[in-house]
């Protein structure tokens, strides 16, 4: 029987001890950009995959991620023991790290947003000195009578 809520709190509770790890205990340097974003544990509590990513110190600067995902490769031994110590239960679930594509689609998405801007931009300028093709009121008039129609 799986028991989300505690898969759940699990799930939390392994972010915070890896995070901390990574902070305080591991001393790799090609960690030391590196975010823990979010944990699964799996409903049998026996895997948790790890979502993470690396930050760059400047904008224009590119992270190492090889290089994180490496230094998070060989430390998964200890930051799984890490995790059973805080977490005090029977089974250790096994940690699998991936990196967190959130960033790159928010990134995405705020070019996406930012050209739609700017096209929508355009197309109020060019609508702005914009005239009707055809009559200025296409609409029908209706005629009004005069008396000479009904004779």
């Amino acid at each position: 029987m799986v028991d989300h809520a505690r898969a759940r709190r699990l799930s939390k509770r392994i972010t915070q001890i890896v995070a901390a790890a990574l902070e305080h205990e591991v001393k790799d340097p090609r960690l030391k950009m590196v975010t823990i974003t979010d944990t699964r544990v799996t409903g049998d509590l026996r895997e948790a995959t790890v979502y993470y990513t690396v930050l760059g110190e400047r904008v224009d600067a590119d992270p190492d991620a090889a290089g994180a995902a490496a230094a998070l490769a060989s430390a998964t031994g200890v930051l799984r023991s890490m995790v059973g110590a805080g977490t005090g239960i029977r089974h250790t679930p096994s940690l699998v790290f991936v990196p967190d594509q959130v960033p790159d689609e928010a990134r995405r998405m705020e070019e996406l947003l930012a050209r739609t801007r700017e096209s929508d931009a355009e197309v109020a300028r060019l609508a702005a000195s914009a005239r009707p093709a055809g009559d200025p009121d296409p609409y029908r008039v209706p005629r009004e009578h005069d008396g000479a129609d009904e004779e």
